[in-house]
């Protein structure tokens, strides 16, 4: 994609994938690669462009933080991973996006907020309204509460929940940062 193809897209939501944040051996936040892409993105808004990050993360964060080797065996502990996985990895925007003076908002939400009209208005005015502050809200799934995801992938690993968000706020474009080479219908690695 060109930057001339961004020139006249002026809603943009960002899915950024775990692999994408992550180092492939160990799991860890890759900080560099973060730092870049805060840069990148806060140049990009600096363009009086609005910008949605959709960013995973937050269980593999919080395993790692947790010292859990291998991924999380239940359910319980999938959801603890992501209570303190959630919270690091917010903590890590906050600090890379103010080092470019840029204000950032966390919106946490379930397959209820997407689906029932009064939460999605509260939701689309929530994120409206940090728009028009110049403020980049960073939008997880609420993986304490919400189990979907965890249980049967139902957002697809924020790809889906990522498309939702684009659709709900009226975004001009739609950008899946992910490892996964291509566009399927189907997972390719359970579907060659």
């Amino acid at each position: 994609m060109s930057r001339a193809y961004l020139q006249d897209k002026q809603r943009v939501v960002i899915k950024i994938g775990t692999s994408t944040i992550t180092h492939t051996d160990t799991g860890h936040l890759n900080l560099v690669k973060l730092e870049k892409f805060v840069r990148i993105l806060t140049d990009i808004h600096n363009q009086n462009k609005e910008l949605i990050i959709v960013s995973s993360g937050a269980i593999g964060a919080g395993r790692k933080a947790l010292g859990i080797q291998g991924k999380p065996s239940t359910l319980p502990m999938k959801q603890a991973c992501a209570a303190v996985g959630q919270a690091r990895l917010m903590m890590i925007y906050q600090k890379l996006f103010a080092e470019y003076n840029q204000t950032i908002a966390q919106i946490l939400v379930t397959k209820n907020v997407v689906t029932n009209g009064i939460s999605r208005i509260n939701a689309v005015n929530t994120i409206q309204e940090l728009l028009t502050m110049g403020v980049i809200p960073i939008v997880n799934e609420n993986d304490v509460v919400s189990t979907d995801q965890i249980l049967d992938g139902n957002f697809g690993d924020n790809d889906t929940l990522s498309a939702l968000v684009a659709k709900m706020i009226g975004a001009d474009l739609l950008i899946l940062l992910s490892d996964i080479d291509g566009l399927y219908t189907d997972d390719p690695r359970s579907n060659p």
